[in-house]
């Protein structure tokens, strides 16, 4: 009698969480006199959305438990196979946010076209967002191009799985990705860090101010030997960069390629080319400087500010949040003295501020 007892409570557990005539068993038990008005009432409120949205949480709940361990499984078992399956993953998921991001592109479009606002009077997120759009759609064009072809898709594939640091945006990238490629890129950002110097002190040469030249020399050696410099030091040598020999239209060559590499641009044009996309980039960033100052660098989540610094010349992936956040402070501060025509001191700031913040390379250890 007791295990016939158990069995009926338990069918009517089942039943009630179906939800497929639950009221009418429970009133037939329980409510013998209760009209069939009330009993119309009853049953269709606890039939209802509650009922439905339980049964999703639980449905939900236990898809993800059979995800979990079927991950688990293709990692243990089958690990080259894992990789290719969680990389398809991330390629599904990338594809979501950038969809999102050209939802929210096309928006900030048509306020402008409607509003008449410039870019450069936009606040900052959104400004950043096509700034970053930008670059993304400019790297994934190579990309498109080859899946063109029919049946070329598969090898697009082969290649991401691959070169997921050289083809894929930062959108495709995992969490753990994003650490390990930003890292590898700021490393042979750096390496173009003592040419910029050197770079700096040999133009130094050309300037008839003694006074400024050597302010100028002593701000290279004190970076070149491992100390972070003050903003004032920087902003005393302004009137160098905003015409010879260190403005954006009149530095050499050379020195033009290695600036480009400090904003991940490629030095392969023209020299003219090289300069007019070396100040538009600077005026961009400049722009930019502006509309966060407006905002305040506080608003930002950490995120956004890790992505900021980034920018600006330092691997914030591998700082704290607190070290980035007063670097920040320091950039925006020389930042915000500078004028349109002193745009080229901001992008030596990129080597300037962030060579040896927060402590010396090891190279600079090692030759103390």
């Amino acid at each position: 009698m007791a295990m016939s007892c158990s069995r009926l409570c338990s069918q009517l557990s089942l039943i009630r969480l179906c939800g497929l005539g639950t009221s009418r068993i429970s009133y037939g038990f329980y409510l013998p006199n209760i009209s069939h008005q009330s009993r119309h009432v009853l049953y269709r409120h606890y039939t209802s959305s509650k009922v439905r949205r339980g049964l999703g949480r639980y449905v939900a709940s236990r898809l993800q438990w059979a995800n979990t361990k079927y991950e688990s499984f293709l990692k243990r078992r089958f690990p080259r196979f894992f990789q290719l399956y969680h990389t398809f993953i991330e390629v599904i998921t990338g594809f979501k946010l950038l969809f999102q991001d050209a939802k929210e592109v096309q928006r900030i479009k048509v306020k402008m076209r409607s509003t008449g606002v410039k870019q450069q009077d936009l606040p900052y997120r959104e400004m950043e967002k096509l700034r970053q759009v930008r670059r993304d759609l400019i790297k994934a064009i190579p990309l498109v191009m080859i899946s063109i072809p029919p049946f070329a898709n598969y090898l697009v594939f082969v290649l991401m799985y691959f070169f997921p640091r050289q083809l894929l945006i930062p959108h495709f990238w995992t969490p753990k990705q994003q650490v390990e490629f930003r890292g590898v890129y700021h490393n042979l950002r750096a390496q173009h860090h003592l040419p910029v110097l050197k770079g700096v002190v040999y133009a130094s040469h050309q300037d008839k101010n003694n006074h400024l030249q050597s302010c100028l020399k002593d701000l290279s050696a004190k970076v070149q030997n491992g100390a972070n410099p003050k903003v004032s030091e920087i902003l005393a040598v302004r009137s160098l960069f905003a015409g010879p020999p260190l403005g954006i239209k009149r530095m050499n060559v050379d020195h033009m390629r290695h600036i480009s590499r400090l904003l991940f641009l490629t030095p392969r044009f023209p020299s003219f080319l090289i300069g007019r996309r070396l100040n538009s980039h600077a005026l961009e960033l400049l722009h930019l400087d502006r509309a966060l100052s407006k905002l305040g660098p506080h608003q930002l989540s950490d995120a956004e500010l890790r992505q900021a610094c980034y920018v600006r010349g330092i691997n914030s992936y591998s700082l704290g949040v607190h070290q980035c956040r007063e670097w920040l402070s320091q950039w925006l501060q020389m930042s915000s003295s500078l004028k349109e025509s002193e745009v080229s001191l901001l992008l030596h700031c990129i080597v300037f501020l962030s060579a040896n913040y927060p402590n010396p390379p090891a190279r600079h250890r090692q030759e103390a």
